[in-house]
């Protein structure tokens, strides 16, 4: 694993294994996690810029919780966690700096992902719908739109909450796809 990531002087290194869960921040399901899995969260702080996003996504992914998966949900992760840590660098920080926490551990059904960050809420305080939308001609395509398709077509328990300063969003990504 590398451990020079981030150079721009927030905390990042290596990831930093917590206990599990909690009354305060349980785990997108609430189930408890199978004692035959990893039951620590995996924990990454990240400065939330463009740079620093990429480079923790790909020592995130080298880390204990995405290995032995499935080439699948390792593409799905990548795809997910992506969409989502570009949204908040592009919207949350849009107008400030801040940090990005990223908590990741193995449970019954899947892959729990916790995303944290202190930037500017979801307009409405709500989730986009992500509808899918028909496209048209290249030149008319919409900036953005298709990540928050992607994201709720491909996790389960997506919940996103305003609290104490601070965006939380919370999602399983199954084992076994189930969606259709």
């Amino acid at each position: 694993m590398r451990g020079d990531l981030p150079s721009d002087g927030h905390r990042a290194g290596p990831p930093q294994a917590g206990p599990s869960g909690g009354a305060s921040n349980p785990g997108p399901t609430g189930a408890e996690p199978d004692k035959a899995m990893d039951a620590s969260w995996t924990k990454l702080i990240v400065a939330g810029n463009t740079e620093a996003v990429r480079r923790a996504l790909l020592h995130l992914l080298q880390g204990p919780p995405f290995a032995g998966l499935s080439p699948g949900l390792r593409s799905d992760a990548e795809i997910v966690l992506a969409e989502v840590l570009n949204n908040i660098v592009e919207h949350a920080y849009a107008a400030s700096a801040g940090n990005i926490e990223i908590r990741v551990r193995r449970q019954v059904g899947g892959l729990a992902c916790q995303i944290r960050d202190h930037g500017a809420p979801m307009p409405g305080l709500s989730l986009p719908d992500g509808a899918f939308q028909p496209l048209g001609a290249i030149a008319d395509l919409p900036e953005g739109g298709f990540g928050w398709f992607l994201i709720r077509n491909t996790v389960e328990d997506l919940q996103y909450r305003r609290e104490g300063g601070a965006n939380r969003l919370s999602f399983l990504l199954p084992y076994e796809q189930s969606k259709s």
